[in-house]
């Protein structure tokens, strides 16, 4: 007992201590219980006596890794098994949460690795289920359903009635807890989930309320909704809230519910006249729970029934100008009612939308109001600027886009049904704003700039507010009634009409003389050549006046804009028109665009290289493209006139980083032969060397190697066949021996380097890109790789050379750890296994049976594309094992003899693969069974007994009264495959495995 009473303790400084140097002592000492099979019985041991939940955790933690990393026998994962089940049922209860936790998982992992090796595992659900009825864990949820549904059906109604009948008798008993009991009752009852859905209880939206038709003459009983109305007139809050809260739950109820039209109108009329009343009288009001509330009641008039219902009530116009008022009120109490606008705008916003569905005569009146509600928004969002500036600018709505997406949702919409009268309203006030905005502007070298800033918000605002108008462009004269798309384009441009002394202004889109008689006589503008040329010059003036300490999200916006504009074919023709781009396109350096010069920029430099790249490419010129390419070309000449000793300063370095970042962009931009040709015959001869020094003077800077591999990646990736050469042309020999170069000087530095803190970046992001570059070089179908062998030039054995060995320094674990570096390895293993297989088999037998070995774990990867490349480069490997060992076409080359003697050391690789596809195949939901078939077939022509002995497996895992079954199952699988892998034999195996999965599954 001594000796536990020690060990409990290191287990308390090993879970606990502060102190590291403790914690590592105590993780020495204790290890030997997690790596030595001999101390299983110990941990047993702890378990049965140790009193401290830590002493339990380290047992547990050290059977589950023995479990994990040893193959133990059989009997001794059984008598785990069973004693951790047994353990658990009689001690469960009394352990810490986290020693629970630690165990179930232990129990699951000694039962999924036996699985397959004994019945006795799979007899786990059985167990639990005896373990849990023992252990009393409640009802299950299907009868939780079960039991709520036959509640609703014999009890839920007559409660309802229960707490209407004690509403109608305590209606006189003022402030009773028993009036806010039956009250809560009724709210219980009216909030039940009627469908099962499990909505969310904490959200102020619900769907329509689904109340059985059983209920309908309670609720279609006048008096049933005047209670609530007469609770909310007598009560304050709580009761009168929870009055609101059931009057829009009565608001919701399904339209199906009533009987006929008249009595749902009849219904709807009386919730008009209700809501009326308090409008009238604003009792209860001032609280702001029962504000809050009734602004939803109000929101769910129009959500839950049609523009013509309500215009035909008695009372409409009363109601409707009520409720315009209500509004107009709210949006000036904006710091009180900010959170239940939005209840307010949504019914005005629905309102509008109906109207184009509007049957009858009877008049809507929105005409009247909604313009007024429009103003009101506009100018109090404007007074609540001036406030937030008074108390904290940091709380400015535009910095949160969310927020401020929320605010501008309706808005829109009820503008576009005034849309020329709402635009003058938005003129008016801008203009003043204006005015004042130029004179701060002119004074802006005054000590006390909040004022500019103040103005800058407003119109910031406004700018927001048309946006908003503008991104809902898509309509029609039937939906906004009878006005002119012309007219309705005037109105857009009278927004604007000053906005040009700083070049804010929105796209016209329309051609008509109309149009552009209106853009000549408010900006001046003729065409539509003059209005892309004013955002462009908007666009130029952003990228050259902020840089990105000020203005980091301007420069990213211009950039994105400027590039979705040269991305259109007909936009970016007419974008070479302008003055402005071809400035742009001639001036691209930091002496006329600074944000190029700041290295925290450097990401969007690859966003505005694609686009002038884009441009450039637009037309088929090689000397405009040599002219653009200028202002690279000169930071090409001054890093390579750099000395050696000068090459890691921090100038040099922030120049190659940007240098790069821009090629790659220029080369993103390329989808033509002809296009590429011009900045390969660019870059080589001439420019390639300077590649290979960046690399080897900062292999270990990886701030510089990554943008550098990146752009070779991007050089070396044959989109649209773009690096399709010429016959007689040497280029794609060439292009690679410059990428074998790069990738052997880079992987021969980085691999010497010691392993930092921040392995990934450091080491395995430039590791994984000279993966992805090596991958499209070699699937880049430019390069007949035959001729490198044949003339002894070293490239490509080189380059082979040191991505294995790069693959080779990296542990599996990690490569499976970061994902882009696990879809690199995977990339690069699928082509190696299909066009480069000599390579492979030519390894040492340890290295193959490490990439053999990866290939089996990555099957069992989430990610589809990776198992179907691991699939397609194990059937590479087992088709050649056919095609030369088992119908011996070249049974005595050195790869068929390298592959037998791997195969024959290591008897085991095919079977573990066979079995992983098949249990890949039965037993997960993959959603690549094509893919998966192929090495299944091959590895089953390879060798018969190998199939034979994984059929008896999996059929003695399978109950005994159903094996009979699923052998049957198995003889068809092989019906009418022959000894062959063309493809007419694959897809007929392919077609066969689909049924057998689906008979194995079925039986």
């Amino acid at each position: 007992m001594e000796c536990l009473a020690q060990l409990e303790a290191l287990c308390e400084r090993l879970y606990n201590s502060l102190d590291s140097t403790e914690r590592a002592h105590a993780e020495s000492t204790l290890k030997c219980f997690s790596v030595n099979t001999d101390y299983i019985s110990q941990c047993q041991y702890i378990l049965d006596n140790a009193s401290t939940p830590y002493a339990l955790l380290l047992a547990s933690s050290s059977l589950l890794k023995q479990v994990t990393e040893h193959k133990l026998p059989l009997q001794l994962r059984l008598d785990i098994r069973n004693y951790i089940i047994n353990y658990l049922a009689t001690r469960g209860p009394d352990l810490e949460p986290f020693v629970v936790g630690s165990l179930i998982q232990l129990f699951c992992r000694v039962t999924k690795f036996g699985w397959l090796d004994d019945d006795r595992f799979r007899e786990a659900v059985n167990e639990l289920i005896n373990f849990l009825s023992q252990s009393n864990p409640g009802v299950p949820l299907s009868h939780h359903r079960r039991i709520a549904c036959s509640f609703r059906d014999q009890s839920l109604l007559q409660i309802f009635r229960i707490s209407l009948t004690s509403l109608y008798q305590l209606k006189d008993d003022d402030g009773s807890k028993l009036q806010e009991l039956a009250l809560s009752l009724s709210l219980r009852c009216l909030s039940f989930d009627f469908m099962g859905t499990s909505f969310d209880e904490s959200s102020d939206e619900f769907g329509t309320v689904q109340v059985p038709s059983s209920w309908r003459p309670v609720l279609e009983d006048p008096s049933t909704l005047q209670i609530f109305f007469d609770y909310y007139a007598l009560n304050k809050t709580p009761l009168s809230k929870e009055a609101l809260e059931c009057l829009v739950r009565l608001a919701s109820i399904r339209r199906s519910f009533f009987v006929n039209d008249a009595t749902r109108l009849k219904f709807l009329a009386h919730l008009m006249t209700g809501t009326k009343e308090i409008l009238q009288t604003g009792k209860g009001l001032i609280d702001h729970d029962n504000y809050h509330e009734y602004c939803r009641l109000l929101g769910r008039f129009k959500a839950n029934y049609q523009l013509s219902d309500l215009v035909n009530m008695e009372g409409y116009r009363d109601w409707i100008r009520l409720t315009a008022e209500f509004t107009l009120k709210s949006l000036e109490s904006w710091q009180w009612a900010s959170g239940s606008l939005y209840y307010l705008l949504g019914l005005w916003s629905r309102l509008v939308t109906s109207v184009p569905y509007l049957k009858g005569d009877a008049p809507a009146l929105l005409d009247e109001y909604v313009p007024k509600i429009v103003e009101g928004f506009v100018s109090s969002r404007l007074d609540s600027l001036q406030d937030e500036f008074s108390d904290d600018l940091s709380e400015n709505l535009l910095d949160n886009v969310e927020l401020l997406q929320d605010q501008l949702d309706c808005i829109p919409h009820l503008c576009r049904f005034q849309y020329e009268r709402c635009s003058v309203y938005i003129l008016t006030v801008m203009e003043p704003i204006l005015q004042i905005y130029m004179e701060e502007a002119r004074l802006q070298a005054s000590a006390d700039g909040s004022e500019l800033s103040l103005v800058e918000t407003k119109l910031a605002w406004i700018v927001h507010i048309v946006a908003a108008i503008l991104k809902i462009k898509q309509f029609n004269s039937f939906r906004y009634g009878e006005i002119s798309k012309q007219r309705l384009d005037h109105a857009i441009l009278t927004f604007f009409q000053h906005f040009r002394k700083f070049y804010v202004v929105d796209q016209a889109a329309d051609s008509s003389k109309q149009l552009y008689t209106r853009l000549s006589e408010l900006l001046g503008l003729h065409d539509h050549l003059l209005v892309l040329n004013l955002i462009v010059g908007k666009i130029a003036t952003n990228l050259k006046c902020y840089m990105v300490v000020t203005g980091e999200e301007i420069i990213s916006h211009s950039l994105s804009l400027f590039f979705d504009m040269a991305s259109g074919y007909m936009t970016g023709k007419l974008l070479l028109k302008l003055d402005t781009v071809k400035f742009i396109i001639s001036h691209h350096s930091r002496d006329h665009f600074p944000f190029l010069g700041d290295y925290r920029c450097s990401r969007s430099r690859t966003t505005f290289y694609h686009t002038i790249g884009l441009l450039i490419f637009m037309e088929d010129s090689l000397l405009k493209f040599r002219t653009s390419m200028d202002p690279l070309f000169q930071v090409f000449v001054s890093l390579e006139s750099t000395p050696e000793e000068m090459f890691r300063t921090d100038t040099v370095k922030y120049a190659l980083i940007g240098l790069m970042r821009d090629l790659k962009g220029i080369a993103m931009a390329i989808n033509s032969r002809k296009m590429y040709s011009f900045l390969f015959d660019w870059l080589y001869p001439a420019h390639m060397p300077l590649l290979l020094k960046g690399i080897s003077h900062c292999s270990d800077i990886p701030e510089v190697t990554t943008p550098l591999l990146k752009f070779v990646a991007e050089l070396v990736l044959n989109r649209s066949q773009r690096l399709i050469f010429d016959s007689s042309s040497p280029n794609g020999i060439l292009l690679f021996r410059e990428v074998s170069k790069l990738i052997v000087c880079y992987g021969s530095r980085v691999l010497a380097l010691p392993n930092p803190v921040d392995i990934y970046a450091s080491k395995y992001k430039g590791i994984w890109i000279s993966f992805t570059i090596l991958s499209r070089a070699l699937t880049g179908n430019y390069v007949n790789f035959g001729v490198f062998e044949l003339y002894g030039d070293r490239a490509l054995a080189d380059a082979l050379d040191i991505a294995l060995k790069m693959m080779l320094s990296i542990p599996l674990v990690d490569i499976l750890a970061y994902r882009k570096l696990t879809v690199a390895y995977y990339a690069l293993l699928e082509v190696l296994f299909n066009s480069h297989i000599v390579f492979i088999l030519n390894l040492d037998t340890s290295t193959f049976m490490y990439i053999a070995g990866s290939l089996e774990v990555g099957l069992k990867a989430l990610d589809t594309n990776i198992v179907s490349q691991c699939a397609s480069a194990i059937d590479n490997l087992c088709t050649f094992y056919f095609n030369c060992i088992t119908l011996g076409e070249s049974p005595n080359s050195p790869a068929a003899l390298n592959l037998a003697r791997h195969i024959a050391e290591y008897p085991g690789l095919f079977p573990e693969i066979l079995k992983t596809l098949f249990e890949l195949v039965l037993f997960e939901n993959c959603g690549n069974q094509w893919s998966l078939s192929r090495p299944i077939l091959s590895l089953i022509l390879v060798s018969e007994e190998m199939s034979t002995n994984l059929k008896a497996q999996i059929l003695a895992s399978q109950p005994v009264d159903q094996r009979q079954l699923l052998s049957m199952c198995f003889d068809k699988l092989m019906t009418d495959i022959n000894q062959s892998l063309d493809s007419k034999n694959r897809d007929k195996f392919t077609q066969n495995l689909t049924r057998f999965k689906n008979e194995f599954r079925n039986k």
